[in-house]
């Protein structure tokens, strides 16, 4: 019941950490030759090379916090707050750029949508178990 309670009480950021950590190393590891397979660009230079490997880390950075908050009982509401900030502040930009540069490719159009959602999960999961002491644990 307790594992059960915890698996629960983590989802979104388990969720987050299994999406997000992959695209990182697709932006970050290999952008020359990965990205163009996505996208419509080359990563012709090393300025957009450093672009994406700083995205890269900084995806993997945000991650970190979210395994500290699964670990670590103590760390899960600022990491919750962490992902609900992480995943509204990329669907936002999205959404900005929905408004000035129009319709982007479907695999983006699918990003904003799971963002929203991993978002509004975040919130649900943070008011349902923001003042739970019942599952911290050492």
């Amino acid at each position: 019941m307790r594992k059960t309670a915890t698996i629960k009480k983590n989802i979104h950021l388990i969720i987050s950490l299994t999406i997000v950590v992959p695209f990182a190393f697709v932006y970050g590891l290999n952008p020359e030759s990965i990205l163009p397979n996505y996208f419509d660009f080359e990563v012709n230079n090393v300025d957009l090379k450093h672009f994406f490997r700083a995205i890269m880390g900084l995806y993997l950075a945000i991650a970190t916090s979210w395994v500290f908050g699964i670990i670590k009982p103590s760390f899960w509401k600022s990491a919750t707050i962490i992902n609900l900030i992480f995943m509204f502040g990329l669907a936002f930009g999205r959404i900005v750029s929905l408004a000035f540069d129009g319709i982007p490719s479907q695999i983006l159009i699918r990003a904003i949508a799971l963002e929203l959602i991993l978002g509004f999960f975040a919130l649900y999961q943070l008011r349902k178990y923001g003042k739970d002491q019942t599952l911290q644990y050492q």
